[in-house]
């Protein structure tokens, strides 16, 4: 069994217990209740290379980045150096994460129409409707764990909350099964989930083979503002990047660069 089967079926476990403190109906409910979100097409629309910059405490990978950060002051500085959205683990037996977190993160950019999105292995609509009350603007899909129906399924629930959803993709396969699904924003994810290996080439071979109507997002691997460079001049519109951010000494200096070079020429 590879590292992700075992991430997602213990994720299956721990949102079966999720499901026995907050029911299925009260997430349902808080999540009707929530103000609409901003949108995080729009801020990914723009000219040049968007930067989302996530809260990451730990991962499989990397181990510990960063244990003891807030994800409130985590959000500010983000929002505060010009990160185009924020991503925020919710996953808590690997990443450390919450969706605790996704309210502190959210309470912190309050009335800045900077998007949160709720990054974890969903499957599941009570993740999605928890995401929502928590106050994420949108998902994160990730096509090597679900079939195409669930995938649409996801995809119309989110709609219906007035979430944006960010479909994952690593091979062809993957994309062939989001593009049929109708994804709008494809995330081309650099890290090979099953091994952890992480190449930028993944997202110049897969970049091609996205429709030029699609939002595409490469995720994973980015360290330098000439990697996020590389990036714009393959037509991508935002780069996600955690641990270079969460290990940095200065994350405020090293996100201004990134998002510097992702700026149009």
């Amino acid at each position: 069994m590879s590292i992700l089967d075992t991430i997602f079926e213990q994720r299956r476990v721990s949102v079966d217990r999720q499901k026995r403190a907050v029911s299925p109906n009260r997430a349902r409910l808080l999540a009707g209740t929530q103000p609409p979100p901003p949108s995080l097409a729009a801020a990914l629309g723009g000219a040049g290379v968007g930067v989302i910059a996530e809260i990451k405490r730990r991962s499989p990978s990397a181990g510990v980045l960063k244990a003891a950060a807030s994800a409130s002051a985590q959000a500010r500085l983000y929002a505060a150096n010009g990160a185009a959205a924020i991503s925020v683990l919710t996953e808590r037996e690997h990443f450390g994460g919450s969706y605790s977190d996704l309210v502190r993160a959210r309470r912190a950019v309050a009335g800045q129409p900077v998007p949160l999105l709720c990054k974890d292995f969903i499957f599941d609509p009570y993740q999605v409707h928890r995401a929502r009350a928590a106050g994420a603007a949108a998902i994160l899909l990730i096509a090597a764990i679900l079939e195409e129906a669930d995938l649409r399924s996801l995809l119309a629930l989110a709609a219906t909350l007035g979430m944006d959803a960010l479909v994952e993709v690593h091979d062809e396969a993957d994309l062939a099964r989001a593009l049929a699904a109708g994804a709008p924003i494809i995330g081309i994810n650099n890290r090979d989930l099953r091994t952890f290996q992480v190449d930028l080439g993944t997202t110049a071979r897969l970049r091609p083979q996205v429709p030029r109507d699609r939002l595409v997002v490469s995720e994973s691997g980015f360290r330098r503002a000439e990697d996020v460079a590389w990036m714009r001049a393959l037509g991508v519109q935002a780069v996600l990047v955690g641990e270079t951010l969460m290990r940095a000494p200065d994350p405020a200096a090293a996100l201004r660069e990134l998002v510097e070079a992702g700026r149009p020429a």
